[in-house]
């Protein structure tokens, strides 16, 4: 039996995705097969035109596991893509200067990953896909790992960084606030063979804060994406 079954599926220059579905619908693998991690059996992903065989820069992926090196240092983690592409060591520093300002990592920048707290240990996994400019970024479950109150602050964090650079995101969560609270679209999936069992426009202004979570429109998205996943977890 096939773990997917979607038609179609377009993410537009600089939206925010995020997709939900009942547990097993294969959500991660929708993501990894857009990440070139595991091939389709049938149909074809394409990146502005071009045909995905396997990862590339074109994509960034942002796992939940932080996967940082321990041995070295968070400047050192964040610039380690760009060091394994050959950049010089000018460019390097500059990249990575840039990045560790913009995720306010600057001050943490020679402590190591045993040194600093979850959140900022995924603050610098995603400095690190950022750093090397992919123009797609896929995030699977990346604050699932935290703690409420880490994870919110993530959201925010999250929706700082896509205001600024407006790259692409697909984003993958299990949490319903989360998916309405960050994304332009939500796609809800089917039970497995997971497909697209609903594509909604969330109309909440930008940009957004933790208290448009209180918003009586984000409790209806909540609601009606809630009803389907559940529909389909009874099917």
């Amino acid at each position: 039996m096939p773990v997917l079954d979607i038609g179609s599926f377009v993410a537009r220059e600089g939206e925010f995705i995020t997709i939900i579905g009942p547990s097993g619908c294969g959500k991660s693998t929708f993501l990894h097969i857009m990440g070139g991690f595991i091939p389709a059996e049938a149909g074809a992903i394409r990146v502005y035109g071009n045909a995905v065989n396997g990862p590339g820069p074109d994509r960034g992926m942002v796992f939940q596991e932080f996967a940082l090196f321990p041995w070295k240092t968070v400047a050192g983690n964040v610039g380690w893509g760009l060091e394994a592409q050959g950049f010089k060591k000018e460019e390097i520093a500059e990249t990575v200067g840039a990045y560790l300002e913009l995720m306010d990592l600057a001050q943490f920048r020679n402590h190591y990953p045993a040194e600093i707290s979850g959140g900022m240990k995924q603050r610098v996994a995603l400095a690190r896909v950022l750093a090397f400019n992919p123009k797609v970024l896929l995030m699977d479950e990346p604050f699932g790992a935290l703690d409420a109150q880490t994870r919110e602050t993530m959201q925010e964090e999250v929706t700082r960084i896509w205001e600024r650079t407006r790259k692409t995101i697909v984003f993958v969560t299990h949490d319903i606030e989360e998916a309405v609270f960050l994304g332009d679209r939500v796609v809800v999936l089917s039970a497995r063979p997971g497909g697209i069992r609903e594509d909604i426009r969330i109309d909440l202004p930008r940009p957004r804060t933790l208290e448009i979570k209180k918003s009586a429109r984000c409790h209806e998205y909540r609601n009606t994406i809630w009803d389907l996943i559940r529909s389909e977890s009874k099917a």
